[in-house]
């Protein structure tokens, strides 16, 4: 039984107990984002599941340069770093499918998800979503995709996935079979592209037919134990985020959904763009049946977040004083005109607005520019400047209030990582908060 198996047991055993339990699941590949999670885990004694997206590595690198096989390497190499133990890590890989191939015809697009879950699933990841939710090229543009060929294409690449445990297995002694989120109501990641007037919440019905339709893919595929540990399914429980707008959650708009899965014993929601939720609004998800919460632009928009507030510190404590400064925010904006693909389809309206949200917008599309050599050459010299020039507490409590607090009383070092990484854990924190069993509890 895999590490993701076994927790998805207990949270089910402890929800049937009314305990309210559940996992966030931290969906981004970003140094700092990583090491925090890291560190949290270590901290609460907990699991910690990590997911890289489709399109932040692929076999052929995504947009942080990592393969599979080198992303799991990384996140291991951290968690030995920060004293974690490795059976406390799960890796996941998050809306693997055609994603960041579906301008291309089925036949093309299809044989790259293949290899894209094959990679993953040989790398060493456990936790598999599956998503074939987007139309390819060849798709009808004007009809809704239907959940059988959206189940179809699941079922070819559980297949796929299957195939490559088979070989890892044969190679690792010890490894576990992967387990399995399939669903047909899937988020976009990143959050919308648009703020709508609302969110509808899947229907129970369609919650039906989206399990039966991937039921009868797999088992025509001869894939009922690969069945058998599919842990989840994605649903829209009523929350999304856009540029400047976050839909909260609602307990009783999504009453029906949240009371419909109960009626499958093995099985637990799965909530996506839970981004910039409450942390009493993500409790009451836990509490509701959406037992994995996926987070993932919430956490490196605190890490811009943190980095402008460093900048703020760095130029309010050496301007003028001679020493180079990083000029991080103004580095960040230059990247992002000179390459305006992640984000020019996100962003509208005036040239004001687009540049407020170049550097503001909850979409975060920054984070695709923060491995850019020029930016991360700007956060090294920020990141070395305030080593030299430790921050005072005057300007830490102006801009990074709680880690003042922090550092007066010793519980955190005055240094810009640790400052930045305690920063993006505060948001970690609001997860914690919603999926861990209360004390007294």
């Amino acid at each position: 039984m895999s590490a993701m198996e076994h927790v998805l047991q207990e949270i089910a055993r402890a929800n049937r107990a009314g305990e309210g339990v559940g996992i966030y699941s931290c969906c981004s590949a970003n140094e700092y984002v990583l090491r925090a999670a890291l560190k949290k885990s270590r901290e609460h004694h907990t699991p910690v599941l990590i997911e890289s997206t489709a399109n932040q590595v692929d076999q052929f690198g995504g947009y942080v340069g990592m393969t599979p096989e080198r992303f799991y390497g990384y996140v291991l190499s951290l968690a030995d770093e920060l004293g974690v133990e490795r059976d406390q890590v799960i890796l996941g890989g998050d809306h693997l499918g055609p994603l960041t191939f579906a301008g291309r015809p089925e036949a093309e697009a299809m044989p790259l998800a293949r290899e894209l879950v094959r990679q993953y699933v040989l790398a060493g990841f456990t936790k598999i979503h599956i998503d074939t939710s987007m139309k390819v090229a060849d798709d009808d543009p004007a009809v809704r995709l239907p959940d059988e060929v959206i189940a179809r294409r699941g079922a070819d690449l559980c297949a796929a996935a299957e195939e490559a445990f088979a070989q890892r297995k044969s190679q690792v002694r010890d490894a576990t079979a992967p387990v399995y989120v399939v669903g047909s109501e899937v988020p976009i990641p990143g959050g919308a592209q648009e703020a709508e007037e609302g969110v509808a919440v899947t229907e129970p019905a369609d919650l039906e037919h989206t399990l039966n339709a991937f039921r009868e893919a797999f088992l025509s595929r001869g894939l009922e134990d690969a069945w058998s540990r599919v842990v989840a399914v994605v649903v829209q429980p009523g929350v999304e985020f856009g540029s400047a707008d976050v839909f909260d959650y609602d307990r009783e708009k999504a009453a029906k959904i949240t009371r419909a899965i109960r009626r499958y014993d093995r099985l637990v929601l799965e909530g996506h763009s839970t981004d910039y939720q409450t942390r009493y609004g993500l409790r009451k998800m836990v509490e509701d049946g959406v037992a994995i919460l996926k987070v993932g632009p919430a956490l490196t928009f605190a890490v811009r977040e943190g980095l402008f507030a460093l900048e703020n510190i760095e130029r309010e404590r050496l301007s003028g004083g001679g020493l180079p400064l990083s000029n991080f925010r103004q580095v960040l904006e230059e990247a992002m005109l000179r390459d305006d693909r992640h984000w020019k389809k996100h962003y509208h309206g005036t040239a004001v607005q687009q540049k407020y949200d170049r550097a503001f917008s909850l979409s975060d599309r920054a984070r695709y520019y923060l491995t850019d050599g020029e930016v991360q050459a700007a956060v090294r010299r920020l990141m070395e400047n305030l080593r030299k020039n430790p921050a005072p507490y005057s300007l830490l409590s102006q801009y990074l209030p709680r880690q003042a607090v922090r550092v007066r009383t010793a519980a955190l070092e005055n240094e810009p990582a640790a400052l930045l990484e305690d920063h993006v854990g505060d948001v970690i924190e609001d997860y914690l908060f919603a999926t861990l069993k209360r004390k007294g509890g």
